[in-house]
C-alpha cells in the first residue's frame, strides 16, 4: 500500500476528543483508539513514508521495517491492556495524558532522522510524569519533579549529541553507528538513550518514580519508556560493548535490590532495571541472534511487566497499601488477581509454557555463542534473584504466610479483564513461540525447548525454591529505606539549595545592590554625556549643514529664471572666473 497512516495519529487526536465526550461513548472511545491502531500496525508494509523537506533537513516520521514493527506490535497491543486496566479512571487529564505518551512512543519507534526522534522522545517525558503527578500525594509529587527533571537532563545529553553529530556529518539520519566511527557526539546520544534505558548508573529514577505513579499510570510507563530507548538503542548501537557489560549488571544489580524491598512495586521497578538489562546486553553482544533475543524479550516483557504491575496495583488499589510487610492471607480475598499475579511470575521467572522462557534465553545463548562465558553466568545469577523475589518473596508474602487484617476485595472488573487477556497472551507466546519470533527483525533458527534448555532451567528454578525456603525468615519484609543512586542528586539537590540561600543569593543581593548605585549612576552619566554630545555636535553639525545646502538651493533657485540668455551668460562668467584662477596660479 503507497499510503500510510501513522498511529500515534490515532492516540493524539483521540486524547483531544475525549474531554468532550460523556458516559459510555467515553469508555468506547477510550478502547476505540488502540484498536484503530492495532488495525493500522496489521496492514503496514516496510517502507519510508511522511518524508520532507524541512530547512535542508530530511524530515522522516514513518520507517517501518521489522525492527520498528515489533516494537509497533507491542506497543499498540499494550496501548489497548493499558486503556481497558485504566477504563475505570474518570480524569480525563489521566488519559489524555496516557495517550499522548503511548502517540509519542509510536513516534519514536517510527521516525527516521534525530531531530523527529528528539520531539517525540521530549513529548515522552512531558506527558508521562503526570501519570505519577496524578496520584496527588506529596510523595508522587516530588518524584515527579525528580522524573522530569532527570529526564530533561537526558534530553539535554541526546540533543548535545544531536547537534554535534549535525555538525560532524550534516545530517540528522537516524541509522546503525559503529563503533569504531563513534566520537563525542555518538557517545552524547549514546548517554541520552542509555538514561531512559536506565543504564547503570543512570538508573536510579526509576525505581524512585515508577512506585509513585497511579495504579493505572505505572502500568502504563513500565512498558513504554524503557523500551523505547532499547528500540533506539538497538537501532543505532548494536555492537557497542560497553552496552554488554553495562547491561549484564543491570541484570544482577536490579534482582539484588528487588530481594530486598518491601513495596511491590519497587521491586517490580528494580525488576525492570533487571529485565532491561537483558535487552541491553543482547543490543551490545550485537549478533543477529542477540538483537532477536533484545526485542523478544522487549515483547515479552512489556506483556509480563504489565501483568505484574496490574496484579501489584490492584493490590494497592483494593487494600491502601503495596508494602508486603502489611499484607498477607489475600489469596482468600483476591484469589483472581493471586492467579494473574502468578502467571506473570513464573513469565518473568522463565518457567516453560510462559513468555520469558522463549525470551530471555535467546540472549542467553548469544552470550555462550560469542564465548561471553562471564556474561553468560552473571544472566544466569540474575534469573536466581528474579525467581527469588518476584516469584516467590512477593507471592507468599502478599498472597499466603502471615494473613493481615487488611481484606480486600477483587478490582473492579475491567481490571480483571485486562489481566486475564494479559495471562493468555504470555501463555500463547510461551507455547507458540513461532508468533513471536516471526515478528523478529532476524531470520530465528533457535528453539528454546531443547532437553539441555528445559533441565538447565528446571534445575535453577528448583534450587532457587529451595534456598527460598530455607532462608524465608532472613527474607521478611521490612519497611526500611534503601538508598541508591538517587540519594546523589536528592543530597546534591538539597546542598545546592543551601549554597544558593547562602551563597549565591547573597552575592546575588551584593551584586544587585553595587550595581544599583555604581552601575546605574554610571549608565546615567553615559547618557547625559551621550546626549549632550548628540545634540550639540551631531546635531549642529547636521543642521548647519543642512541649513547650508538649503541657503545654497535657494540662491540657485533664484538663478533659474528660464531665460536661455541668462543662462549662456552665467556659464560664460564661470567659465571666465574659472580662467582667471588658473592663469593666477600659474
Amino acid at each position: 500500500m503507497d499510503r500510510w497512516v501513522h498511529p500515534a495519529i490515532f492516540f493524539f487526536i483521540g486524547s483531544l476528543l475525549l474531554p468532550f465526550v460523556k458516559g459510555k461513548a467515553k469508555k468506547f472511545l477510550i478502547l476505540l483508539i488502540p484498536v484503530l491502531s492495532i488495525i493500522d500496525v496489521a496492514v503496514m508494509q516496510a517502507g519510508i513514508y511522511g518524508s520532507y523537506q524541512f530547512l535542508n533537513i530530511n524530515i522522516v516520521f514513518g520507517r517501518v521495517d521489522k525492527l520498528s514493527l515489533v516494537f509497533a506490535w507491542v506497543f499498540v497491543i499494550m496501548a489497548f491492556l493499558g486503556a481497558l486496566y485504566a477504563l475505570h479512571v474518570k480524569e480525563d487529564g489521566h488519559h489524555v495524558a496516557g495517550s499522548f505518551y503511548i502517540g509519542s512512543s509510536l513516534g519514536a519507534i517510527f521516525a527516521g532522522d534525530y531531530l523527529t526522534l528528539f520531539i517525540f522522545w521530549e513529548v515522552m517525558a512531558f506527558s508521562s510524569v503526570f501519570l505519577v503527578w496524578y496520584r496527588k500525594e506529596r510523595r508522587s509529587i516530588e518524584a515527579g519533579f525528580r522524573y522530569l527533571l532527570v529526564h530533561v537532563f537526558g534530553g539535554l545529553l541526546f540533543f548535545t549529541g544531536m547537534m554535534l553529530y549535525y555538525y560532524k556529518t550534516g545530517n540528522f539520519v537516524f541509522d546503525k553507528i559503529f563503533p569504531d566511527n563513534a566520537g563525542i557526539a555518538e557517545y552524547f546520544i549514546l548517554a541520552g538513550f542509555s538514561l531512559n534505558a536506565a543504564v547503570l548508573p543512570l538508573h536510579a529514577w526509576l525505581p524512585d518514580a515508577y512506585p509513585e505513579a497511579t495504579v493505572e499510570g505505572a502500568v502504563f510507563m513500565c512498558a513504554f519508556t524503557t523500551k523505547t530507548a532499547v528500540y533506539v538503542l538497538a537501532r543505532g548501537f548494536p555492537g557497542f560493548e560497553i552496552l554488554a557489560i553495562l547491561g549484564t549488571a543491570m541484570t544482577v544489580y536490579g534482582v539484588f535490590y528487588a530481594v530486598i524491598e518491601n513495596d511491590m512495586r519497587r521491586v517490580l521497578a528494580y525488576h525492570i532495571i533487571s529485565q532491561v538489562g537483558y535487552m541491553v546486553a543482547g543490543v551490545g553482544i550485537g549478533t543477529e541472534l542477540a538483537l532477536n533475543g533484545a526485542c523478544a524479550h522487549a515483547f515479552a516483557h512489556i506483556l509480563y511487566k504489565a501483568l505484574l504491575f496490574m496484579g501489584a496495583g490492584a493490590v494497592l488499589f483494593m487494600a491502601g497499601t503495596a508494602k508486603m510487610s502489611q499484607l498477607g492471607g489475600l489469596y482468600k480475598y483476591m484469589p483472581l488477581t493471586m492467579i494473574f499475579y502468578v502467571v506473570g511470575a513464573i513469565s518473568i521467572s522463565g518457567f516453560p509454557l510462559f513468555s520469558g522462557f522463549v525470551s530471555k534465553s535467546m540472549i542467553v545463548a548469544s552470550a555462550h555463542e560469542k564465548g561471553r562465558l562471564m556474561l553468560m553466568s552473571w544472566m544466569n545469577l540474575a534469573g536466581i534473584g528474579t525467581f527469588l523475589s518476584v516469584g516467590l518473596k512477593v507471592t507468599y508474602f502478599t498472597f499466603f504466610g502471615k494473613e493481615a487484617e487488611i481484606k480486600p476485595k477483587e478490582p473492579p472488573k475491567n481490571m480483571l479483564w485486562a489481566m486475564g487477556l494479559t495471562s493468555t497472551l504470555c501463555f500463547i507466546i510461551g507455547v507458540y513461540p513461532k508468533v513471536l519470533y516471526d515478528l523478529l527483525p532476524f531470520p530465528v533458527e533457535y528453539h528454546p525447548y531443547t532437553l539441555p534448555h528445559l533441565s538447565e532451567m528446571l534445575q535453577i528454578l528448583s534450587f532457587t525454591g529451595l534456598v527460598f525456603f530455607l532462608l524465608v525468615k532472613k527474607l521478611q519484609p521490612e519497611a526500611k529505606l534503601n538508598l541508591d543512586m538517587d540519594w546523589f542528586y536528592r543530597k546534591g539537590a538539597r546542598v545546592f539549595m543551601k549554597l544558593d540561600e547562602r551563597v549565591i543569593s547573597v552575592v546575588d543581593s551584593v551584586w544587585g545592590e553595587l550595581y544599583r548605585i555604581v552601575g546605574l549612576n554610571l549608565l546615567f552619566k553615559n547618557a547625559r554625556i551621550s546626549y549632550g554630545f548628540d545634540r550639540k555636535i551631531i546635531d549642529g553639525v547636521v543642521d548647519g549643514s543642512a541649513t547650508t545646502v538649503r541657503g545654497a538651493g535657494s540662491i540657485v533657485r533664484k538663478l533659474q529664471t528660464g531665460r536661455i540668455q541668462a543662462y549662456i551668460g552665467l556659464s560664460l562668467f564661470l567659465f571666465f572666473l574659472i580662467l582667471w584662477f588658473v592663469l593666477r596660479g600659474m
